[in-house]
Order: C-alpha cells, then structure tokens, then sequence
C-alpha cells in the first residue's frame, strides 16, 4: 500500500478499489510537486552566475553599496552647457567669415606710406596734419582672413575690431610713421542657428547683436511640445556635443547659454524603459523619462515588493554597464562584450534600512532589468497549499464513493 493510501484508510475507511483509484489520483500530481513554478532563479542561483559567460564576457555580481552607487554617479556625470560650450560673444561683436569691413590708416606728419601733405598747409607754411588712406571695403574671405598694403595676410575671424586695429598698427611699426589704425565692420553676414526636434515649428533662426540664447531659440520655435520635464536639450557646435534636461536649463540660469551661428539645438522627448520582474507588484516594460529615475523610484513604480513571495536580501539589477562605472579591482578581472561594456548584476540587501537611501541615489539605465528572487519559505508555502487543496478534493471524492 502506498503512503497515500495509508494515510486516507488511516483517517477514513475506503473501499479497495476506490481507495486503489484515489491513490493514484493524488499520487501523480503530488509527485511533480518537488520544483514549484516561478517567474526566475534564487537569489543564490543568480550570486552563483559570477563568471557565467554572457556575448563572450563574464557575468560580474556588484554589491550595491554606497560606494558601489558613487562610482557608477562619477562616471555617469556629463558636463553641463556652461561647463562644455562657455560663453561665446555675441554677433557682431566679433568679425566673422563673410563679414564686410572698412580700414582706416593714419600717420603722423610727414606720412610716409598712406598720407600726403594735409590740405590745412603747406611746406613753406610749415603746418601740416596727418592723413589717412581709406582701404577699399574688403569681405572676409572662407579661411577668415583679409589682406592689407604693406602688411599681408591677416587673420581676422573670430576677433574684436579693436584686437586687429592693434596688430595691423604692431605690423606697421617701422614702415609707417607713428600709424594709427581704425576698424570697422560695415556689414554683417547673415549668422543662423537651427532648432529642430519636439517643438512647435522647426527652422533656422537668426542670431543678432542682441546674442540669442537657448531659451531665446526655443521661444523662436514656439516652445516644445512634451512637457518641460520630459524634454532633454541637445547643442551640437562643430565636434562638441552637450546634452541636458530642460528642467535643468530653466533652474540655472548659467546653463541658458549664448548661441554661437551654425549652433544646432535639438529638443528630445526620449521615453526610456525597464523591465521589472519576479516578486514584484507588477511584472511588465514600465517607461520612464530620459530626464532620469532613481531605482527606489523604479521600484515604486513597479508596485513594490511582493510581500508574500519577495525576498528582501534578493533585489538584482541586470545592466550592460560602462566600464568606467566600475571599480579597479572589479575591473581588473572583468571583460567587455565587443561593444565595450561590462555584464553586470548589482544585488541590492533591501533588509538594510541603509539600501534605501543607497536606491535613492542610484540611477536607471534605459533597458535595464530589475528582478527580485523568490523567498526560501515562498515553495514552501506553495506545497502546503498545495497538499491541502489535494486534501479537500480527495475528501470531496471520498464522500461521493462512499
């Protein structure tokens, strides 16, 4: 007789083959019961994935500490709009290419290069006055340079008319006698910026005197079309790149920088994603804005902790990380995936009230994963659960063969 039956005659008489037929009934269903279903691994299967190889790298497990969360902060920080582009001058200030300018020279009596004798006297008078020689208006050619008599070649893209009045003057030195110099622009060309992105009219926009900045550009576009804190900005001038949170722009003054022409200023609405899954309220792609997300908010988010399956010492964050974010030692034994990057599992100790604040610090990665185990008692639960529901059905069939 098996266990089974044992224990049913035992508590209530069966009939032979009924008894017989009921044994068997429980007996299989019982017998799957040794592994429980559950959406992933343990949290001791996942520490034991150290090394494991993933795109040809190993698996590297991070506790997620203070210092742990520090690190991946340092690396992640970018430079501010202030910080990678600085102040530029504003239009018409300085001399650009394709900008129109007139020179003047003046010399002292007797003027030996540019002047004449001056209408106010004569030699035998003795009274005479310096003259200048007016230049013909030049433009300033693509490599931002002009050419002036007795000088040559000069570079005058991108400084103050003051600057070259100075160094024409310095060249001169020697040739003309006591030369004065005088500079002036006659002519702007047109200089533009380009806003494109999430805003309301996309175009090419003129930058003035005035000295336009972001805000000014943006206004110039008809505003953005996502809300202010699910917008990000990006400027592109020539090679450098600088992205920041609008949000961020408007709060800090600084950060509303003056444009520079051919600046590129591009509105953004990136709706990043993780996922979250296991013991948690709800397993499922949740978005989140690119301007940023803690993971305690990621967790929040995601409904929490399941309190009747969750395990407190077993909340796993799955990224492809920058090695950069790393520490060292870590690093010295790790190895990138061919497109650079680190796998990691950062394994956060929720049953350490000092976690919380270390979640509160830590940012989310667009496409990261969040996986919290099961407890050790959850399978546990699930058998007794299960053992009692066979009991009251075989109670039930016991009853109905009697």
């Amino acid at each position: 007789m098996t266990a089974i039956e044992k224990r049913f005659s035992a508590g209530f008489p069966l009939r032979t083959g009924a008894g017989l037929a009921l044994a068997l009934a429980l007996a299989g269903p019982l017998a799957g019961c040794g592994e429980f279903g559950r959406s992933g691994p343990y949290a001791s299967s996942v520490t034991r994935a150290a090394g494991a190889p993933v795109q040809a790298a190993p698996i590297t497990v991070v506790e997620l500490t203070g210092v742990a969360a520090r690190q991946v902060f340092a690396s992640e920080r970018q430079q501010t709009f202030a910080e990678a582009l600085g102040d530029v001058a504003a239009v018409g200030t300085v001399i650009g290419k394709g900008d129109t300018i007139d020179i003047a020279i003046w010399e002292a009596p007797p003027a030996a290069l540019f002047g004449t004798i001056s209408p106010l006297g004569t030699v035998n008078s003795g009274v005479q006055a310096a003259r200048s020689a007016g230049l013909p208006e030049q433009m300033v050619d693509e490599t931002g340079r002009i050419a002036v008599p007795f000088v040559g070649d000069i570079v005058v893209a991108g400084r103050s008319p003051r600057d070259v009045e100075r160094e024409i003057a310095e060249r001169l030195r020697g040739k003309a006698n006591h030369p004065q110099v005088v500079v002036r622009m006659t002519h702007n060309a047109l200089k533009n910026v380009s806003v494109i992105g999430d805003v309301a009219s996309a175009g090419r926009f003129n930058v003035t005197p005035h000295g336009e900045r972001v805000l000014d550009a943006l206004a110039n576009a008809g505003g953005v079309k996502q809300p202010v804190t699910k917008t990000v900005l990006q400027i592109t001038r020539g090679s450098k790149v600088a992205t920041m949170p609008l949000d961020a722009v408007i709060r800090d003054p600084a950060q509303n920088v003056r444009l520079a022409p051919d600046d590129v200023v591009t509105a953004m609405f990136q709706p990043w994603t993780f996922t979250a899954l296991g013991a948690i309220g709800n397993n499922a792609e949740i978005p989140f804005e690119a301007t940023g997300m803690t993971l305690a908010q990621a967790l929040g988010r995601a409904g929490g902790l399941n309190d009747n399956r969750a395990d407190m010492r077993g909340v796993f964050l799955f990224r492809l990380e920058n090695p950069a974010a790393l520490d060292p030692a870590v690093l010295a034994t790790a190895r990138t995936t061919p497109d650079g990057r680190v796998p990691v599992i950062y394994r956060l100790d929720l049953s350490d009230p000092a976690a919380f604040f270390v979640a509160q610090g830590f940012r989310m990665h667009d496409h990261d994963v969040i996986y919290v185990s099961n407890a050790p008692g959850a399978d546990l639960q699930k058998f007794s659960m299960t053992v009692a529901n066979f009991a009251y059905v075989g109670l039930g069939m016991v009853n109905q063969v009697k």
